[in-house]
């Protein structure tokens, strides 16, 4: 045992060496040829070794969560500065701090330290979010407060007004940050994702070729930029929450059930013959087996013949994960919405993972609605109920599973929301664009029940000790920027330091998450 321990630890000291050794041999050259470089080099290195599982699953809330109502100071306005201007600059927005779901704030949290001294004010969540709120106060899930993009650090408000320290481009705008976000590099043009990079060197490393038959990138919600890689070769792949798609024209073969796209009366090969669409599937398929001259129709062959065998993978996996003994279906029966059939496939996916054939797989499931301009307190009740239903049904699902500590969820989304109301009706009341905002991490390898990064002063405008950008609404310059929260939960999959910093190219120029005590960043073990 102690030899084949040395033997671990040769091999990853000299892989580390190797890597660092190339790392700085590339560093004049351009982003994409370094990832290609080293995804060659982790590959040979990876030969023989064998690996454990891990899936990180992105939550992506679409249109800029208004997170100022999900984590809320709830002490008394009297006695607690932080509460008096939660209520001061929310005005119609703010959440009765008597409805507000309590969690636990431990003795030791240094979230607090950056703009609140010594003080640990008493902190609940929205009451919508009590799943939520049992998994904080359990230990399973934590909030990463005030995280966004950034170029470079913003020191404060009059840093920020200065203009002297370049800002990403448009800050507040959808589309802008929604990219920005997923690729944390918001001072280039957008070329890849961090997931998709990560999944280009995670996947030479830690996936066997020969045993992977499903692409490392699975999304639940479509072509996304998070998934994006640089090579080529690992492309994302989208599956529905009820299966895959299926070739167009051919989809009234399936019955659509969640446990096999193919049931029915099928010959060996696997053909509803007796339907005309079995017929022409076969026919089809038959043809894209033969082999063309012309290179274009070959390669137009090649592509539907790899599609329909991952499309068979993905239902090996979901028949298998049927016969786990464990009903999702139930485990999911107070989350049926879009996030929880979404949240459902990604643990029958992860459940049937042996037919898939990946020790790393990166998820990526999305939802709408977020953009809430008007009616606030209704909508986003709404969402908050999805969100925590949804988190909840899903880490029971892990449990069940036995998955729990080999599975890590994380939120993201376009900015959080103006801390002040766009009226005073609050009926009609609603926020605008911003900027930093808080996000959640889920996971038995989460380090939970905490709080980290640095939750911001609550003060408007210029106020003494205001870090609202450049305005009057409260548009939180962010303590925490995106390459430092997703180097974490990179690192947290295999990638080491040479790979982070060919991942994540501006992240030198922030706070070392995993050494710096003021990044505050330790939310995984």
């Amino acid at each position: 045992m102690r030899t084949q321990s040395r033997d671990r630890d040769h091999r990853r000291s000299r892989r580390d060496f190797l890597r660092q050794s190339a790392c700085a041999s590339l560093g004049v050259t351009s982003l994409v040829n370094a990832l290609a470089q080293m995804r060659l080099m982790t590959a040979a290195m990876a030969q023989g070794e064998t690996h454990g599982y891990k899936a990180l699953v992105c939550l992506f809330l679409n249109g800029g969560h208004d997170s100022n109502n999900l984590l809320i100071p709830i002490g008394d306005p009297a006695a607690d500065g932080l509460r008096a201007d939660y209520q001061s600059g929310r005005g119609v927005l703010a959440i009765d701090r008597g409805t507000a779901i309590p969690l636990v704030v431990p003795d030791i949290c240094r979230a607090f330290q950056r703009h609140h001294g010594s003080a640990l004010p008493p902190m609940g969540l929205h009451p919508s979010a009590s799943g939520l709120a049992a998994l904080h106060n359990q230990g399973k899930a934590a909030f990463v407060c005030n995280v966004g993009t950034l170029a470079y650090p913003v020191a404060s408000r009059a840093e920020y007004s200065s203009g002297n320290v370049p800002l990403p481009p448009q800050l507040f705008s959808h589309s802008d940050q929604q990219t920005q976000w997923q690729s944390s590099i918001p001072d280039r043009p957008f070329t890849s994702g961090w997931g998709g990079r990560a999944a280009d060197l995670l996947h030479a490393s830690y996936n066997n070729s020969a045993a992977s038959k499903v692409s490392m990138s699975i999304s639940l919600a479509g072509i996304n930029s998070f998934q994006v890689g640089t090579g080529g070769d690992v492309v994302q792949y989208v599956v529905r929450s009820n299966g895959t798609v299926p070739l167009s024209g051919f989809s009234q073969i399936s019955d659509n059930t969640d446990n096999d796209p193919y049931d029915g009366a099928m010959n060996a090969a696997g053909y509803r013959l007796d339907r005309d669409q079995g017929k022409r599937l076969k026919a089809f398929e038959d043809i894209m087996r033969l082999t063309h001259a012309n290179l274009h129709e070959e390669e137009y062959n090649r592509i539907v013949r790899r599609a329909r065998a991952t499309e068979a993978t993905i239902g090996a996996a979901i028949t298998a994960a049927a016969t786990s003994g464990v009903d999702l279906n139930a485990i999911f029966a107070n989350a049926n919405h879009s996030l929880g059939d979404q949240l459902k496939m990604i643990a029958r996916l992860i459940a049937g993972r042996s037919a898939l054939g990946n020790n790393r797989q990166i998820f990526f499931c999305q939802v709408g609605g977020y953009d809430t301009h008007q009616t606030l307190l209704t909508s986003h009740a709404n969402l908050i109920d999805e969100l925590s239903t949804g988190l909840s049904a899903f880490h029971d699902a892990l449990q069940a599973l036995g998955m729990w500590e080999q599975v890590v969820t994380f939120t993201a989304s376009d900015f959080n929301r103006t801390f002040t109301p766009n009226s005073t009706d609050p009926a009609r009341a609603g926020s605008d664009h911003a900027w930093g905002g808080h996000t959640i991490v889920m996971g038995g390898p989460v380090n939970g029940g905490n709080f980290y990064g640095q939750f911001p002063s609550l003060k408007t405008g210029s106020a003494s000790g205001s870090i609202d950008a450049g305005s009057s609404r409260g548009r939180w310059i962010p303590d925490v920027s995106v390459d430092q929260y997703a180097a974490v939960l990179t690192s947290w999959m295999g990638a080491g330091s040479s790979e982070i910093q060919a991942i994540f190219p501006n992240l030198p120029r922030f706070d070392d998450p995993f050494q710096s005590a003021s990044a505050n960043l330790g939310f995984i073990g």
